[in-house]
């Protein structure tokens, strides 16, 4: 896989030829733009495949679809996850592993007892299982496609074992916000969000649901941690920090993961 210092190395530029007319030099700088986003996009794209392909000896048939368990150990309890092939969001990225990871080991710091959290892009539900184990109130949200599989991850791990029921909702980013989850009445001590920038087209709208969700004054903490894999990662940390008041909270450079926390600026 890539490493975060070729990851940020700036995407070299394609020179225009000295011998056009300028009306055919824009339209040539116009479509090497294009072509050079679309590249962009091929590339990245091979990047997730890739890595999703790397998990192929944890599948099992099934009549329908591939489905291939996982089996983690957080918060005192086995955790047995339901992953998919037909989506990225059926799938366990390195993010919410290490966000797991770091909400167990620093509960005196940030302590989720009692707390109420909502996930975006919650996919396979692990992130927000483990926060369920550790006290807090979850609401773990995602697309109308995932949420089949992520409730049955959430109740078969956290039945019995969590001191709230953790709650399942729609959330397309950007999208009915102030509809379906008008302020202040949903109001969240924290937002988790693990591995949820890669390269897609909602970028904006993800960075809207952010602002939505930590708003001036609502006094929620965000907590982001994603895999650095391509330039459009970079771009959106700089959006992000930029709105964000963050905090990089750890960087673990041998699985290219960062977790960042934030509060709204004033």
């Amino acid at each position: 896989m890539e490493r975060l210092s070729t990851v940020s190395q700036p995407v070299p530029k394609k020179h225009l030829g000295n011998k056009k007319e300028l009306g055919d030099t824009k339209q040539d700088g116009k479509l090497q733009v294009e072509q050079g986003t679309t590249d962009e996009a091929l590339i990245d794209q091979k990047v997730m495949a890739g890595e999703a392909l790397d998990r192929r000896n944890i599948w099992e048939p099934s009549v329908y679809y591939a489905l291939g368990k996982e089996s983690f150990y957080f918060a005192g309890h086995d955790i047995s996850i339901r992953e998919s092939m037909d989506t990225y969001g059926a799938l366990i990225w390195p993010g919410a592993i290490a966000l797991c990871q770091f909400l167990e080991n620093n509960q005196q710091q940030m302590s989720l007892m009692d707390k109420a959290v909502l996930e975006i892009g919650a996919g396979t539900g692990l992130l927000s299982i483990v926060a369920s184990l550790l006290g807090a109130w979850v609401t773990a949200t995602d697309l109308p496609d995932i949420l089949s599989n992520l409730t049955f991850n959430l109740l078969r791990n956290t039945k019995g074992r969590s001191r709230y029921t953790p709650q399942v909702a729609a959330l397309a980013w950007g999208q009915d916000l102030g509809r379906d989850f008008p302020y202040p009445f949903y109001h969240y001590d924290y937002v988790l969000a693990a591995d949820v920038v890669y390269h897609h087209d909602c970028l904006e709208e993800l960075l809207e649901t952010m602002h939505h969700f930590c708003r001036p004054g609502s006094r929620t903490t965000l907590l982001w941690a994603n895999k650095i894999r391509f330039q459009s990662d970079l771009r959106f940390t700089e959006c992000f920090k930029s709105s964000f008041d963050s905090t990089l909270l750890v960087e673990l450079p041998q699985q290219e993961v960062r977790i960042y926390k934030a509060t709204a600026k004033a």
